[in-house]
C-alpha cells in the first residue's frame, strides 16, 4: 500500500527497474513501430485523420495496439 511517501528510482529493487525498463522499451518499440507506419503509409489506407492517429499512438500499450488493430484499413 502506497504510505504517501514518493517513490524514487533508487528505492526500486534491481527487479523492479529491470521490469520497468523493459516495459519502456516495449512501450517506445510499439509506439516508434506505429508512428513510421502511419506516415509511410498513404492516408487512404487509415480510418480517420492521421493526426488524430498520431495522438492516440501516443498512449500508452493502447495506442499503438488500437492503430494496428483499428486504424488499418485492409483491402
Amino acid at each position: 500500500m502506497n504510505s504517501g511517501k514518493k517513490r524514487h528510482w533508487k528505492d526500486l529493487t534491481a527487479g523492479q527497474q529491470a521490469a520497468v525498463l523493459t516495459l519502456a522499451s516495449v512501450q517506445l518499440s510499439l509506439a516508434v513501430t506505429a508512428w513510421t507506419d502511419l506516415a509511410i503509409r498513404p492516408a487512404d489506407q487509415v480510418r480517420g485523420g492521421k493526426a488524430t492517429w498520431a495522438g492516440i499512438i501516443a498512449i500508452n500499450f493502447l495506442g499503438p495496439v488500437l492503430y494496428f488493430t483499428r486504424g488499418i484499413q485492409r483491402h
